[in-house]
């Protein structure tokens, strides 16, 4: 394990040695996570972007696993771009709690995805953390579903992911992305905060209490 001086080096040597692909990955994903705390429909097509360039990045540095990750974040983010627009003449889809079916369907994509994710880095990859990268990713993955629904649990998956992606990126010496990673955990605390009020405003407007 590196010392704080050792992390302060290789967090430098990052900064001096980043391209301008990285950078603006690392600004999208953070307009990303910013608009989405806002509920704003915008965070589509600005992770869109994010995704793009970083599969770009990716594959240039022969990271072709991560860049199917990544492939999945873009087609989530498409569709809740459309999920999110709708038809005009259909309801728009509002911020809301999920059900038990939603919840089912999370917990199959966090474990089904663990997995198999597991399987194909444990087998077919020298991944040195096979688990520990694929319950970072298979929770991320349930957590972009739900933010595609619209439904406030998407902050808890996308944070449970977070909170082990931080540590695996220190261990990996990634410590910008895991500065990065700590930021978008603290605005994901907030943001679900602000899509409860928006939910519970929502039910009550649903069901108002008649006197």
């Amino acid at each position: 394990m590196h010392n704080f001086s050792e992390w302060l080096e290789i967090f430098r040597q990052e900064l001096l040695h980043i391209d301008g692909i990285q950078v603006a990955v690392l600004v999208l994903g953070v307009s990303e996570v910013l608009l989405a705390r806002a509920n704003s429909i915008y965070l589509y097509p600005t992770g869109i972007a994010a995704t793009v360039l970083a599969i770009y990045s990716l594959f240039n540095v022969g990271l072709y696993a991560e860049c199917l990750l990544y492939g999945y974040y873009l087609v989530m983010s498409v569709y809740g771009w459309w999920y999110w627009s709708r038809k005009k003449d259909q309801k728009p889809v509002r911020v809301s709690f999920s059900s038990r079916t939603e919840w089912i369907i999370t917990l199959s994509i966090v474990f089904g995805g663990f997995l198999i994710l597991f399987l194909f880095l444990s087998s077919l990859t020298d991944s040195e953390v096979p688990a520990w990268d694929a319950w970072v990713s298979a929770t991320g993955w349930a957590g972009m579903w739900l933010l595609a629904r619209r439904k406030i649990e998407n902050w808890l998956l996308l944070n449970i992911s977070n909170a082990f992606a931080i540590p695996l990126l220190f261990f990996k010496a990634l410590p910008l992305l895991a500065l990065l990673t700590i930021f978008l955990f603290v605005v994901a605390c907030i943001g679900y905060f602000d899509w409860l009020k928006i939910a519970r405003k929502n039910l009550l407007n649903d069901n108002p209490v008649t006197v």
